[in-house]
């Protein structure tokens, strides 16, 4: 790796972990800069899921101050590192091609429910009329769903966790944000541990972007918490949709 492939790294990193913590999305700004840089896409995708934990884990810190009490998150932990695990998984074993044509459409349906969540929670309830064990259920469906996406391929993580859980919690969007950058890191930890063993991680990509990853996180947690909500909500929305497009576009050229 020369100087100006590492000054890419760098700057990819930085803007991930900064989109990462207020939309969710960083992964395609870092994935496509290794790919610049001469990885292949499977060990691209492999190194960038274990690159951006760490920015992950700077969202929590920057954003710590929102999250809700410990018992409503405890439910939530398990949920999320198992369903990454199986995202893992299936990344390992299976071919990529048939996700690659369903995850825009993942992505722009998340965009489309988070714009419209108003009207949709007219259709599916509001969470506060759903009884404790229905409003249990479906939150650990949504972090589910969530975490094996979040596993097997993580762009755009933030934009679906944020929609499902928004959609299921009667929470803030910016009390939202904040688990939705737990839940991430979580999912992050769990790609580390079983990309680190199993997958073909390039170390030395990895030892560039984390420092970036981290302050960029950090940076981006602190501003989503000074955005108001509807300037977030539609951040988070346009962000969302245009990854999907741009992963249309993609998949399908």
């Amino acid at each position: 790796m020369d100087l100006s492939e590492a000054a890419l790294l760098v700057g990819a990193g930085l803007a991930a972990g900064t989109v990462n913590a207020i939309a969710g999305g960083g992964s395609l700004i870092t994935f496509p800069a290794l790919i610049a840089i001469g990885l292949s896409p499977v060990p691209a995708n492999v190194t960038n899921s274990v690159s951006v934990c760490p920015g992950y884990l700077s969202s929590v810190l920057g954003s710590r101050q929102d999250l809700p009490p410990r018992r409503q998150l405890l439910p939530l932990l398990p949920t999320a590192v198992l369903g990454a695990a199986a995202g893992c998984v299936l990344l390992l074993v299976t071919p990529a091609r048939a996700f690659e044509l369903v995850v825009p459409f993942l992505v722009l349906g998340a965009s489309a429910v988070l714009a419209f969540q108003t009207k949709l929670r007219r259709l599916v309830g509001h969470p506060a009329e759903l009884s404790p064990r229905r409003r249990m259920v479906t939150v650990q469906a949504m972090v589910a769903l969530g975490s094996v996406y979040g596993g097997y391929f993580g762009a755009a993580l933030g934009v679906m966790l944020v929609a499902g859980l928004a959609l299921v919690l009667d929470e803030s969007l910016v009390r939202v944000t904040a688990i939705k950058n737990l839940l991430s890191a979580l999912v992050g930890i769990a790609t580390v541990v079983v990309f680190g063993l199993f997958g073909p991680v390039n170390w030395a990509a990895v030892a560039v972007l984390v420092p970036a990853t981290i302050v960029g996180g950090y940076g981006g947690a602190r501003l989503a918490r000074r955005l108001p909500p509807a300037i977030l909500k539609t951040v988070i929305v346009v962000f969302g949709t245009a990854i999907g497009l741009l992963l249309l576009y993609r998949a399908l050229r």
